[in-house]
């Protein structure tokens, strides 16, 4: 890496300068939109995909969860490598695994099989993820990261914005089929190791005695499996009070306590407490926690309401998210901007934060018949207050810590906003599907009734009369989805507003003992 990105100062801000950024980090951006691509495609296409391999609705939400988990757990393990080798490997390893897992998921013959390579797709997703923001922090200061996050961001919100309405085309082109959601990103990911081949040149700075803490990223992982496993099943397969309950609950708190207890006691813990115990740090993981919640919900549950709820096809479904994936764009782009020219940064979090909440609130009260304009301004909304929390909650926190440590902060609020839209994706979930069941078996019943003279069982359940149960049943679910998701952003609202205000920095690192970004 040449010296102009590394030395702080004026220099740092030349338009000959951020033509060399940019050259540096496109095949960064290009990895961060290809396993950006790889959770927006599937969002509306998931319906057909689960109907082509004859998954129930809990199956639905684990396509995406088993997705989400292992980017949780493997994020930190990801970020501690970050500090012991070279982080342009790191990434094109972690490029690797995620094709890996997106062959496997386009060729999987069941449910299971497609939950399993998923899983294994997101342990590359975590760790691009995770090192694209720490090879950033290791070029460039945070008062001038705050540009290059809202290009990351806009580059966010392009394969968002495309990857429903390429899911759709594509599961509405009979020649292609659903296996090519996730063939498709395989020759992006090829391009972006090229790429990364060719432009990216980081000094390789490895910490002494650095040691990786695989028990305590085990025990998290473990504990909040056997939570979320348990949220999926109870009412359903086992009753609220049954020995199955017991176990599972007590068995995920036990695993999450003893997690507790060995990071208390590791040299090198995956969530090191040290930098959790910072206010801002501490602060930014509550805000996180929220926005992971509202946002995974918003992605997962939107294409599905509108497919089954309004009876759009998944193309019709992608292009009807658009406003809130324009929402990321134009706002993650002004902010970003904004936050470099002024090094202010808590009133654009405090101000993403309560759009959020509006956002998920409006979208509280839909049914099945509200109309377009007003989901189109509340998808807004949540896409205006994703943009400007987003990238700045980790943001903020690499500003409070040294250049050493970065990978580790960063990493750990990854790591929390992983963890809520888990927890949020599983829980939602779980609540949409025990109402819809609720709703359909109880019209299911008054038509089995009312048409008990004639009509067969699979008669009735494709009637018109059943299938407008079913659109009543998706659009009310979906609105108790977002009321949680409301709830969920409102914390992130208190945590922006706790935040202390302060000016990023505009050096690469802090001085020895630094944490004076921690304070007022």
């Amino acid at each position: 890496m040449s010296t102009a990105l590394n030395k702080p100062g004026p220099t740092d801000t030349s338009a000959t300068s951020r033509r060399q950024v940019l050259k540096a980090i496109s095949g960064l951006m290009l990895a961060l939109f290809v396993s950006t691509l790889s959770s927006t495609v599937v969002s509306s296409a998931l319906p057909k995909i689960i109907g082509a391999v004859h998954g129930s609705q809990t199956q639905y939400t684990w396509v995406v969860t088993a997705t989400l988990l292992t980017t949780t757990a493997t994020t930190p393990i990801w970020g501690k490598l970050a500090d012991l080798v070279s982080k342009k490997a790191l990434v094109q390893a972690a490029i690797a695994v995620f094709m890996l897992g997106a062959l496997a998921s386009g060729v999987s013959q069941t449910a299971g099989q497609l939950i399993a390579a998923r899983a294994v797709q997101g342990i590359g997703v975590g760790g691009v993820q995770a090192l694209v923001q720490i090879a950033l922090a290791a070029m460039i200061p945070p008062r001038e990261r705050g540009r290059y996050s809202g290009y990351l961001s806009s580059v966010t919100a392009t394969s968002t914005i495309g990857g429903p309405l390429l899911g759709g085309v594509i599961v509405d082109t009979s020649w292609l089929g659903w296996r090519w959601c996730f063939f498709i990103g395989i020759p992006v990911a090829v391009v972006a190791l090229l790429l990364l081949q060719r432009t990216l040149k980081l000094a390789v700075v490895r910490r002494e005695n650095v040691r990786i803490d695989y028990l305590g990223a085990t025990l998290i992982a473990a504990g909040v499996s056997v939570l979320l496993i348990w949220v999926s099943f109870v009412d359903n397969s086992f009753a609220w009070g049954s020995w199955q309950t017991a176990a599972m609950v007590g068995g995920g708190l036990a695993l999450i306590l003893l997690a507790l207890w060995v990071e208390t006691r590791a040299a090198e813990p995956v969530v090191p407490l040290a930098i959790v115990r910072q206010r801002t740090t501490a602060l930014a993981i509550v805000g996180s926690l929220a926005v992971g919640t509202a946002m995974f919900g918003a992605s997962v549950f939107l294409s599905q309401y509108f497919q089954i709820s309004r009876g759009h096809t998944p193309t019709e479904a992608g292009l009807l998210t658009i406003p809130m994936m324009a929402g990321i764009l134009i706002a993650s782009t002004v902010a970003g901007r904004l936050i470099s020219r002024t090094g202010r940064i808590k009133p654009y979090v405090v101000t993403g934060a309560v759009l959020l909440t509006a956002g998920c609130a409006g979208l509280g009260t839909i049914d099945y018949r509200t109309p377009i304009l007003f989901l189109s301004v509340s998808m807004l909304c949540v896409g205006m207050g994703v943009g400007m929390t987003l990238q700045n909650l980790v943001l903020v926190v690499q500003n409070t810590v040294q250049l050493k440590d970065v990978g580790a902060a960063s990493s750990t609020v990854s790591f929390f906003r992983s963890l809520g839209g888990t927890i949020g994706v599983s829980v939602l979930g779980a609540v949409l599907a025990r109402h819809v069941h609720s709703e359909v078996s109880k019209g299911l019943a008054a038509a089995g009734k009312d048409g008990a003279a004639g009509g067969t069982a699979d008669g009735i359940a494709q009637s018109p009369a059943m299938r407008a149960v079913v659109r009543i049943a998706y659009g009310d679910a979906t609105a108790q989805v977002f009321l949680l998701s409301a709830g969920a952003a409102v914390l992130a609202v208190v945590a922006a507003v706790l935040l202390p205000s302060v000016r990023l920095r505009s050096s690469l690192d802090l001085p020895e003992r630094g944490t004076a970004g921690d304070r007022k």
